[in-house]
């Protein structure tokens, strides 16, 4: 009768342990995009393919990392929108849209990732000389509404051009950012803005120059649905803290680092870049986790001079600290 007892009790204690490790198992969806101004999540999914997850190794046992590849922002933010993805590695246009657009319920930044590494470029041998020549002429952009998307506009704008969402002095034309070679090699668009490292492929494989490099901008946040920050604030911070790590961990490994993004590269966009253009990419670009002030808010003026923010522009909420 004893011996009954204890194998019931003992069954129970098993089988209570192994539900509660079933209702604490978590699935994270993580977002980024195959550019590299996001370093760290090319790089961690790199890490994550070979086996080696670097966030799964800091936030433990339980946490399923499932890597989402956008073409640029404003997909990742309606994907958060939809509870399809919990963090991302986004810019600030498709951010601060979200944010605003859902007045501050839905979308928070945990950290910054990258400034600069963004620019126009323009045919070497071609008739742009100055601002005043784009008129009439069309550049190609990786997404309506994304972060380059946004300054392009905004830039316009200040040399004088009447710039719409369809039409205007000066056509913008969405294009992903693998297709914008064909486009501008094809003579279909006189500019590209873009980010690394299609930048430096524009340089070296159609002969662009840089027309204008945007270096005093944020180019990367990590962001959180207000949901996952609810649900999970503890393992929020692991993943900052996480970030933080990896951030030092490129910058103290260039040559690891670099051999990673052009094996990640090629899984996840079918395209060969040479570890040259990669190591040329890094150089405009500044790997950082603070998030400054100034440059959100340069950020958020852009967005309304071009239309994509309207009405209250409130940023109160808008970065948790943690």
């Amino acid at each position: 009768m004893k011996l009954r007892i204890f194998i019931a009790i003992a069954g129970a204690v098993i089988f209570g342990a192994h539900h509660s490790s079933a209702e604490d198992k978590v699935t994270l969806r993580f977002g980024h995009f195959p550019n590299i101004t996001h370093a760290q999540g090319l790089i961690a999914h790199a890490f994550s393919r070979a086996g080696k997850g670097w966030f799964e190794q800091r936030l433990g046992p339980n946490v399923d990392i499932q890597w989402f590849s956008y073409n640029a922002g404003p997909s990742a933010m309606e994907a958060i929108f939809a509870g399809s993805l919990d963090v991302t590695y986004v810019g600030t246009g498709p951010a601060l849209n979200a944010h605003f657009k859902a007045k501050g319920d839905e979308i928070r930044v945990i950290s910054g990732a990258a400034n600069g590494g963004a620019a126009l470029v323009v045919r070497s041998d071609g008739p742009i000389k100055s601002a005043a020549d784009f008129r009439g002429k069309k550049i190609a952009t990786p997404q309506m509404g994304n972060t380059q998307d946004i300054a392009c506009r905004a830039w316009l704008k200040t040399q004088g051009f009447t710039v719409t969402q369809t039409g205007g002095d000066v056509l913008v034309v969405p294009t992903a950012n693998p297709d914008q070679l064909a486009l501008f090699q094809s003579g279909a668009v006189e500019g590209v803005w873009t980010v690394e490292p299609w930048v430096t492929r524009l340089e070296k494989d159609a002969k662009a120059k840089v027309f204008l490099e945007d270096k005093d901008c944020i180019t990367t946040w990590l962001v959180s649905s207000v949901k996952f920050l609810k649900d999970h604030k503890d393992l929020a911070k692991k993943i900052v803290d996480a970030n933080n790590e990896l951030t030092q961990w490129i910058k103290a490994h260039p040559a690891d680092a670099q051999q990673m993004l052009v094996a990640e590269l090629k899984a996840e966009t079918k395209t060969e870049v040479p570890a040259d253009t990669v190591a040329h990419s890094l150089q405009r670009i500044e790997l950082t986790t603070e998030v400054s002030p100034t440059l959100v808010q340069k950020a958020v003026k852009d967005g309304q001079d071009t239309g994509f923010i309207k009405g209250e522009a409130n940023t109160a909420r808008l970065i948790e600290k943690l």
